[in-house]
């Protein structure tokens, strides 16, 4: 199913217009402050030299050895990878984000769920995504390289990986070659999802010069060159994010355990994945506080928030574990 979280009309139509805190995302909700753009970044054609410099800043940030392609985000990554080889036997590590396997399945692909890193062995294509959403499970370089001679080609979803830098496979991509294709996200991290941004990764010259060439040109605005590469070269930003939404994370993990009596399925630095025991009923104690939650159709009991932004978000969702109505 290509259901999703951010689905705040759904919200809206079952509960009302009220003043909804949408944390049915893993979007963080404190967002990289919007520099002032230049009128050219609205008014031109996206100039090369522009996506030069987007691509050098998130080769930096990612520690990346390979080629970096920036595309219209995650999502448009995820839609050309059914079109990098000719459809046969994908391997999605499951359960995970329900469109890798939505994609493959619409282009003709076989596709097979695996519950761990053993069961994709001989897929044509395989992915996973490092770490998984929702259950927050992780896999190490090691395990992923290890995999990576197993398979045709291995999809990495990063990301969720912003804030566990050494989780990434980017930095290893020289010696892997054609092997693995790296997909990473920069709206989630950096709070600014409706920019469409993302980045392909990969240390083959031929998959670099395919996906550029599915992608077509333009395929990132001017506001989102502008921005992406600001934010990208901002350590500062990116040091003291990260440290916030590790602890935030854990103090989420907390809450649920303590005001409502949930357990932690697992958890990133951008959300943590509850087993409340009735998901339908904890999402609509939330709801009712006008906090917009993700069930999942796969498992009735899990319930994914991601971090509440700021003081008043917090206070209003724990009352809303501790009250339940």
């Amino acid at each position: 199913m290509r259901d999703h979280g951010g689905d705040l009309d759904r919200a809206r139509a079952l509960y009302g217009a009220q003043d909804w805190i949408d944390l049915s995302t893993g979007i963080n909700r404190v967002p990289y402050p919007l520099p002032d753009l230049p009128a050219c970044a609205w008014t031109d054609l996206p100039h090369a030299a522009e996506l030069t410099a987007l691509e050098r800043a998130a080769r930096d940030r990612y520690n990346a050895t390979g080629s970096v392609i920036a595309v219209s985000g995650a999502q448009a990554a995820i839609q050309l990878v059914p079109h990098l080889a000719p459809p046969a036997r994908a391997a999605v590590l499951s359960p995970s984000y329900n469109e890798h396997a939505a994609a493959l399945l619409a282009c003709g692909w076989h596709v097979a769920p695996a519950l761990d890193l053993d069961a994709m062995a001989g897929a044509d294509l395989a992915v996973v995504v490092n770490p998984n959403n929702p259950d927050g499970r992780f896999w190490s370089p090691s395990d992923l390289i290890a995999l990576s001679d197993k398979v045709g080609l291995l999809v990495v979803d990063e990301s969720f990986a912003d804030p566990t830098p050494d989780l990434s496979l980017a930095p290893h991509l020289h010696r892997l070659g054609k092997r693995v294709l790296v997909l990473r996200s920069f709206g989630k991290f950096y709070g600014l999802a409706g920019l469409r941004l993302g980045f392909v990764l990969t240390g083959s010259t031929d998959l670099a010069d395919r996906v550029r060439a599915l992608s077509g040109p333009w395929a990132v605005s001017g506001p989102a060159l502008e921005i992406g590469r600001a934010a990208l070269v901002d350590g500062d930003w990116h040091r003291a994010t990260t440290a916030r939404l590790m602890a935030d994370s854990a103090r989420l993990a907390q809450l649920g355990q303590t005001c409502a009596g949930w357990s932690v399925v697992g958890r990133t630095a951008l959300f943590c994945t509850f087993d409340t025991g009735n998901a339908q009923a904890a999402q609509v104690q939330l709801a009712r506080a006008g906090l917009w939650s993700r069930r999942f159709p796969y498992a009735a009991g899990w319930l994914r928030l991601g971090l509440p932004g700021t003081a008043q978000e917090w206070t209003r969702l724990e009352r809303a574990l501790s009250n339940p109505t």
